[in-house]
């Protein structure tokens, strides 16, 4: 499995260099695997009203969505050259909690050594909102 995190964790490095981020100077890169065994890709993209900006992750996420992907989120890595133990913002927590439906999907994040960080999405938003099924 820690291959498989490292590898995740290496798609998201390398997409962070894709990242438009002229604003905050800060990239971020995304990796996205689902149950279905396939992986997507995002990097943040910025805009000058900065509201209209997209994160990496939900980049990822919408990319997969775009595709046609219908299952289950199961992990997620999640890269800066910025800043080791990059996590997702709360909006980025929502939408996982959202297109995961499980607390347990893995949240991928770099350490200082630059070895795979591995928390859950419980780890990190204990509380998300979500409807009743």
């Amino acid at each position: 499995m820690d291959n498989l995190y490292k590898d995740l964790l290496t798609k998201a490095k390398e997409m962070s260099k894709n990242a438009y981020s002229p604003y905050s100077n800060f990239p971020v890169g995304a990796c996205v695997l689902y149950e279905s065994g396939k992986i997507y890709t995002g990097c943040n993209v910025e805009n000058a009203s900065y509201g209209l900006s997209i994160c990496a992750e939900r980049n990822a996420m919408s990319n997969a969505i775009s595709k046609g992907e219908k299952t289950k989120i199961k992990a997620i890595a999640i890269y800066s050259p910025k800043q080791k133990m990059c996590m997702p913002c709360g909006a980025c927590r929502q939408w996982l909690c959202e297109f995961s439906k499980d607390d347990s999907v893995k949240i991928i994040l770099e350490e200082k050594k630059e070895e795979p960080k591995v928390l859950t999405l419980k780890d990190i938003f204990p509380f998300g909102f979500r409807f009743d099924e």
